[in-house]
């Protein structure tokens, strides 16, 4: 059995990949999945503690896992993934693969309005200076996320219907190339 498509949505944190890939999906109707989700799913625990008990590393190799069974799956889904999956190479040949990628991009200082420290992003929860965080974490990033992306949107400017209207736009346009 053959995949199906998946549009996968990449980015920093807060930048709204699975509220506008939600969205996405129920537009298109297409399935929606978070590897966040589904990792928290499949485990029992939310992120912080994965992290707490197998640091870094083992919340890594779960999510590679997670990213490489929902690709695997045999029908068209929107996939919204977590931040830092584009670090293992791995993930990015598999991302690289699919149908779509889209980058949502976002600048560090609507990151920090839009995530704060929240306590399931252990990454920036314990940072003493959460901008100079986001900011390495976007230094690290930003090159990996531009060369996967097909298509980039700019969530910055913190009005979703724009940010949906022009994520639309470019997904339709490129599902009608593939007709």
């Amino acid at each position: 059995m053959t995949a199906g498509r998946k549009i996968v949505l990449i980015g920093p944190m807060g930048a709204g990949k699975t509220s506008l890939g939600r969205r996405l999906a129920t537009r298109l109707r297409w399935e929606f999945t978070d590897t966040d989700h589904a990792l928290c799913a499949r485990t029992g625990v939310d992120i912080p503690t994965i992290f707490a008990a197998e640091g870094e590393a083992g919340f890594r190799k779960r999510e590679h896992d997670v990213l490489a069974d929902i690709l695997a799956e045999p029908r068209d889904m929107v996939v919204a993934c977590g931040g830092g999956i584009v670090l293992k190479a791995e993930n990015r040949r598999l991302i690289a693969g699919q149908f779509l990628v889209v980058f949502l991009d976002v600048s560090v200082r609507r990151q920090i309005l839009r995530i704060g420290r929240d306590r399931n992003r252990p990454l920036v929860q314990e940072a003493e200076n959460l901008q100079a965080k986001l900011e390495q974490l976007r230094d690290e990033r930003l090159g990996l996320y531009e060369g996967l992306a097909d298509i980039r949107v700019d969530t910055d400017n913190n009005h979703f219907t724009n940010s949906f209207k022009k994520l639309l736009h470019d997904v339709e346009n490129r599902l009608r190339r593939e007709k």
